[in-house]
């Protein structure tokens, strides 16, 4: 995909490649990457240069049985599902996701949906639909929240976020996103904290929308 000016930074990529990024941000990343080329090439240098670290380690002894473990998995392979493509606006990682069927949305008021796709200790994950020129409530974070742009754009206080983009919000931005007119703005987004509403009635509906 063409066009994509905010990108991952390499510290959210190198987690990625090393396995250690919380499950609803790894979702988001790998979503990201099946869209743009530039963050693609990047996290596979990263992931080349693991490699070569691991490569000139020094060898850990392990037990037979781990070995024989091993051994015998690779003895016995197994049949990897076929990954899910993408679908219209949804990235193969989304629909893997989601089972390879479409989001069930939920109304959260003010014209405006939600489907939760995984919600857990390690923070959750979901995909927005956002009528155009609406605004999400005025709201900081108690965490970091990664938000990717899948179909039409947002504005808030730090530019313009169109198709592919990655906005990255931590607990020193407050903003009002605003979709922009045209398509509705459909985003992934994923927090590892409850977000923080200014106003009252978006604290009150919060625990009802787990957000």
């Amino acid at each position: 995909m063409t066009g994509i000016t905010h990108h991952i930074p390499d510290s959210l990529l190198i987690a990625y490649a090393a396995g250690t990024l919380p499950k609803p941000f790894a979702l988001v990343v790998a979503a990201h990457v099946s869209l743009c080329d530039e963050c693609r090439a990047r996290l596979a240098a990263h992931e080349a240069a693991g490699g070569a670290i691991i490569e000139q380690s020094a060898p850990e002894t392990i037990s037979e049985s781990l070995r024989d473990r091993v051994l015998d998995a690779l003895d016995n392979p197994f049949d990897m599902p076929a990954p899910h493509p993408r679908q219209g606006v949804y990235p193969g990682p989304v629909m893997e996701a989601l089972k390879g069927r479409p989001p069930k949305w939920k109304r959260i008021g003010m014209g405006n949906r939600q489907c939760i796709i995984d919600h857990g200790a390690e923070g959750s994950v979901r995909l927005l639909w956002i009528a155009p020129g609406q605004a999400v409530p005025d709201h900081g974070h108690n965490g970091l929240e990664l938000t990717l742009v899948l179909q039409g754009a947002f504005e808030d206080e730090t530019g313009h976020f169109g198709p592919g983009d990655l906005e990255i919000a931590d607990a020193d931005l407050e903003h009002t996103p605003i979709a922009a007119e045209g398509a509705p703005c459909i985003c992934l987004a994923a927090t590892d904290a409850a977000l923080k509403f200014n106003s009252f009635l978006p604290r009150v509906l919060q625990p009802l929308f787990r957000i």
